[in-house]
Parts: structure tokens; sequence; C-alpha cells
């Protein structure tokens, strides 16, 4: 909509295997009065979209997807595009504990509902030890451990298998000191078929100290796009090694602050680069509201969505029309110089 906003007429392809989705979102577009010739449509896979993008030399591409076809595509397109990939997302929750049971909700919600699918989903959860000693990763486990197939509240993973995800989460188990909190095995009772996951939500604690270990970090900050998220501990002091862990980072889509402590988010906030960042004892990561930026930082390449901002960024481009209409000045005035 942002494209067709900016007087673009957009080329759509989206995975081929949610592609019926977005083709009913057009035809209820065409029903309210939009011209069917405004957007194409192109089904099918996504090499048969990169042979087009080839061909078509478009002059913008927007780009929603995995980091390894965003890589691809800059090279091929020779840097005319726009990212908005992956995201390893992050959520702090501070010293000042308040609110329990709302915040072990939002924790729930954030890396679990639409089965963990969202781009914007809570990926690693760094919990004070004040959280832990509250008992929140307790009210988490209840929370996550009660979703099940047959209500929807988990569901098929589009994009990993279930082999992958229990192989992943085996191999963060083989980390010292590692531990599953909850899940790590099938769903059962399902028809579900072998090509898409379904495994339980699952968490694997991680401590932070071999979490940051190179050897480590690769693998603890693997965007997994189901449910499953690392939740790690910290203590006073430990700070600049969870602010250090989100500058390693490598894309900087979404994070929230989970404190009151205005001093606490302030400190973070200047230490971090995500692109949407929720602060305060509320602070989530999915569930955004549509009238905001929507976006990774630290990338020239990365792309807003939702706000004006993001549409003219993203869709338009920058025009400068200088106006020089008269009077022409006489002869006399018209020497060489």
């Amino acid at each position: 909509m942002g494209a067709l906003y900016m007087g673009n007429k957009p080329l759509l392809h989206v995975d081929q295997r949610v592609s019926v989705v977005v083709e009913q979102l057009l035809r209820l577009l065409h029903h309210c009065g939009a011209p069917p010739t405004d957007v194409d449509l192109l089904h099918g896979p996504g090499t048969t979209m990169g042979d087009v993008l080839k061909g078509a030399e478009p002059r913008s591409t927007l780009f929603t997807g995995s980091q390894r076809v965003a890589e691809r595509l800059a090279v091929e397109l020779h840097g005319k595009v726009f990212l908005e990939d992956a995201g390893f997302d992050w959520k702090i929750l501070g010293p000042d504990v308040r609110d329990l049971d709302y915040v072990a909700w939002q924790c729930d919600q954030d890396a679990y509902a639409c089965t963990g699918q969202k781009c914007s989903a809570q990926s690693i959860l760094f919990a004070h030890s004040n959280w832990v000693i509250a008992g929140l990763l307790d009210r988490i486990t209840d929370l996550a451990t009660s979703r099940k197939l047959s209500d929807l509240t988990v569901g098929p993973v589009l994009s990993w298998t279930t082999k992958s995800i229990l192989d992943h989460t085996k191999r963060l188990l083989q980390i010292p000191g590692a531990k599953l909190l909850f899940g790590g095995k099938p769903l059962s009772g399902h028809s579900i078929p072998e090509v898409y996951g379904a495994v339980e939500p699952t968490a694997v604690f991680i401590p932070l100290e071999q979490a940051l270990l190179p050897e480590h970090f690769g693998v603890v900050t693997t965007e997994v796009f189901g449910p499953f998220q690392v939740v790690t501990e910290w203590q006073d002091g430990q700070l600049p090694q969870v602010l250090d862990a989100c500058e390693r980072m490598s894309h900087h889509l979404t994070a929230a602050v989970v404190s009151n402590d205005i001093n606490f988010v302030q400190h973070v906030l200047g230490n971090t680069v995500n692109g949407t960042t929720y602060v305060g004892i509320r602070a989530r990561t999915t569930g955004a509201p549509q009238n905001h930026w929507f976006g990774p930082a630290g990338d020239p390449r990365g792309a807003g969505i939702g706000t004006p901002e993001a549409i003219r960024l993203v869709w338009s481009c920058h025009r400068e029309i200088i106006t020089d209409f008269g009077p022409v000045p006489p002869p006399s005035f018209l020497v060489q110089s």
C-alpha cells in the first residue's frame, strides 16, 4: 500500500506457501474499488521472482524475509533494495520488579503467539536475577506449556522442520551450564506434514558468560522462526556484558527494555541501536500499533514500514526542482565572464 500511496505500480510476490493470503487481500481491494491494473501479483517460487527482478530492473525493491536472500538481492540488484530482513530480537528485564503476572504474560505473547513466526518475536530474554528470584521463569513456563494445538495457541512452523528445531535445541544444550526450561519435544496427535515444523513452545537457558563466548555466540543468536527462545540471567554489575551482546548481534530490528527506572532505560537506549525499541514496564517486542516506524537500524539499506516517513523513504526519492521562468535580462546584461 505504501508503494501505491506514492504513485508506483508494484509487482508483489510472497512466499508460495502463503501466497493465497495476499491474493485474497488484493481481491478485497478490488471489491472496495481499487483498479485491478494497479498491482501485479506473481505466484510461484522465489527463484522465479528472482529471474523477473533481473530482467525487469525495478527502480526499487523492498524485501522482507531471510538474511541470506536479502544479501543476495543486494548484490544482484546493485544495491537498489531496501531490507526488512532477519531479526534476532532481545528483551532486557531491568532490576526493578513489578507487575510480575503482566510481564510474564507479555513475555509469553512475544515469544510464542502466532507460533513465534514474527520477525519481531522475542528471541532472547535477558532477565535480571531479581525477576528470576521472584519466579518469572516459572510463570512463563506455566503459560507456555498450556499452549496446545487443539485451540491453535501453537501450530505448524512453515520455515523450520521439527528435526531442524530439535537439532538446534540439542546443539544449544551442549553448551556448558545450559538447561531446557520447557518444551524441546515434537507436538503429538496431528497430521502436520514433515516438511513443516511441529514442536512444543521451547526455551533453553544459557549462562550469560557462556553465551558471550565467541564459540557459542553464533548459535545462541541464531533466529529460529518458530516457538523458540533463549533465556539468560544477569546480575548487578553485568549490564555491560548484556549491552555488549546486544551490540554484537548482526541485525538490529526490535527490542524491549522492561523497566520503569528512567535512568536504567536511558542507559540501555544510549548503548543500543535497534530500529524499534519499546521501553517501560509494559514494553514488548510484538503486537505493535500500525502507526509507528517498524524497521531495522544500523544498515543504510534498512526499510521502514508504517509511518509517512517510512513510506516516503522506501517508495519515493528526493527530487530538487528549481524554477527560473524570468524575466530575461536585456542584451546589454549578457556579457561574457
